[in-house]
């Protein structure tokens, strides 16, 4: 395998080959004429072939020379567009931010963060990859996102969690339901419902389930998607029972178009934070992208359980 050439004896052959002078390359080189004969000498040996004719003080190039130029001549460029984007990374507002989000936080967290981040950082260019918490962790591995927006990892000691807020799981059910008109959830009732459930490769879906398990009940799932806004609306259609954090549902449940109940003594929480690779510090872009993460989530009023929850 050949070695790289060195840039800087590119440079002075580049320099060389447009004056066509050993005297006037030196001196835009801002080098003696020896140094500039001595790197062509090493260029030389290092390519294995002639580059140069010298008629009295002119410098020619020979047929090596002049494909040699060819390709110096574009990987000067290149070195010059390397430079120029690494400068504009170092001026304000400039870079990138790769995202990994869940679907409840696409839609109900990043529409207010990304607003606010623009303000900061209007030219930082964005990306967004949405996937369940195994999916986000697969991409921080293979350092395919930066950050990522996910409920808390089990047993993941390579990354860094951040956390934001926590939420509670509970029964959402249609005005028209039983358990709705009691107010009340019946025990027995629980493993004969219909149950519209989110994904089930998800975190959440596993959790539910292992929850459920512990109290010894099967939940009897009819459909399983991964749109919040499908299942809400099939819950107000009474097609089934769901089981959300009743934020995600607020709207709806102010309006007493759905209803929020617990689904027993024992609470099933979630915690949500930002995660990133542990070893990677963080940019000024991404602090400050955890930062809003926490104020709009704080905002998104997560513990308004208390007072939408039919008692």
């Amino acid at each position: 395998m050949s070695l790289p050439l060195d840039s800087r004896q590119l440079r002075a052959f580049a320099t060389l080959a447009r004056t066509g002078s050993f005297t006037m390359a030196a001196k835009e080189l801002y080098l003696s004429q020896s140094a500039v004969s001595h790197s062509m000498k090493a260029l030389e040996q290092e390519v294995g072939c002639r580059l140069l004719d010298r008629l009295g003080k002119k410098v020619l190039l020979t047929q090596a020379g002049e494909t040699l130029l060819h390709h110096t001549e574009k990987i000067l460029s290149e070195m010059g567009n390397a430079r120029s984007a690494l400068e504009q990374l170092g001026k304000w507002g400039r870079g990138r931010l790769r995202i990994g989000a869940s679907t409840t936080a696409c839609q109900y967290v990043l529409p207010a963060v990304l607003r606010e981040f623009k303000e900061s950082f209007p030219q930082c260019l964005i990306s967004i990859e949405p996937g369940d918490s195994s999916k986000a962790l697969e991409l921080l591995r293979t350092h395919r996102i930066d950050l990522a927006i996910m409920l808390q990892p089990e047993n993941e000691d390579q990354c860094e969690f951040h956390p934001l807020f926590s939420d509670e799981l509970m029964f959402l059910v249609g005005p028209m339901h039983p358990w709705a008109r009691q107010g009340q959830v019946t025990r027995a009732d629980i493993p004969r419902q219909n149950y519209v459930l989110y994904n089930k490769a998800s975190h959440t879906f596993r959790l539910i389930e292992k929850y459920f398990r512990e109290e010894d009940m099967v939940l009897n799932t009819v459909i399983e998607l991964g749109s919040m806004d499908a299942i809400k609306e099939l819950v107000k259609l009474g097609v089934g029972v769901s089981i959300l954090a009743p934020w995600i549902a607020q709207k709806e449940i102010q309006e007493q178009s759905l209803f929020a109940l617990p689904l027993g003594k024992r609470k099933l929480k979630r915690h949500w934070g930002i995660a990133h690779w542990k070893s990677r510090r963080l940019s000024l872009a991404e602090e400050t992208f955890l930062g809003l993460c926490k104020t709009v989530t704080e905002n998104l009023h997560i513990n308004t359980a208390k007072e939408t929850v039919r008692a």
